[in-house]
């Protein structure tokens, strides 16, 4: 892929999400998955796990390992520059305007109608990346107690995705041990 493909879809991405990372996690897989099929669900939600664990924006930390991944640096660089330089460029232009603007009622409402058109989108995404993953029966009972963990015990991210790893090996270890049987 060049790189100048690679830019302008993170640019659009960047671009056309309101709501902040976690809203543009659909749009990426819409784009990257569905319409491109450039990479597919399981190594989206692979790179969402690998980006939910490291320190910073999600979004960026996403585009950082697809970019690498289809382009190594360059493309981690790029896909980068990609996301994060539209919404630079708009913060810019309303920080310059914000005073004139924030009081006003048809801004707020709007706002007031964006967020949970966000919170749709975000959800949408989950339940497309999530359908998938639960069919067994294992991984529904990993998504409940982890699911329990995050929401009730406060349970923190990292911790979650560690002991994800931990069940995947015990859960799974049959299957691993089949593979390097016959490798």
């Amino acid at each position: 892929m060049p790189l100048a493909t690679l830019f302008f879809i993170f640019f659009k991405i960047g671009a056309f999400t309101i709501g902040g990372g976690y809203a543009m996690l659909p749009i990426i897989r819409t784009e990257l998955v569905e319409r491109r099929d450039i990479i597919t669900d399981e190594s989206f939600l692979e790179t969402l796990a690998l980006a939910q664990s490291a320190p910073g924006a999600i979004a960026v930390n996403t585009a950082v390992i697809i970019g690498y991944r289809l382009r190594r640096l360059p493309g981690a660089l790029i896909a980068v520059l990609g996301t994060v330089l539209p919404s630079f460029l708009i913060i810019l232009l309303l920080a310059t305007f914000f005073l004139q603007f924030r009081e006003s009622l048809a801004v707020q409402k709007a706002f007031a109608g964006i967020r949970p058109a966000v919170a749709a989108l975000i959800a949408a995404a989950v339940l497309k990346l999530g359908y998938r993953q639960l069919r067994k029966l294992k991984n529904l009972y990993l998504f409940l107690i982890f699911l329990s963990a995050s929401l009730f015990l406060n349970v923190h991210p990292i911790l979650i995705i560690i002991f994800g790893g931990i069940c995947g090996l015990l859960f799974y270890r049959e299957e691993i041990k089949k593979e390097n049987d016959s490798a």
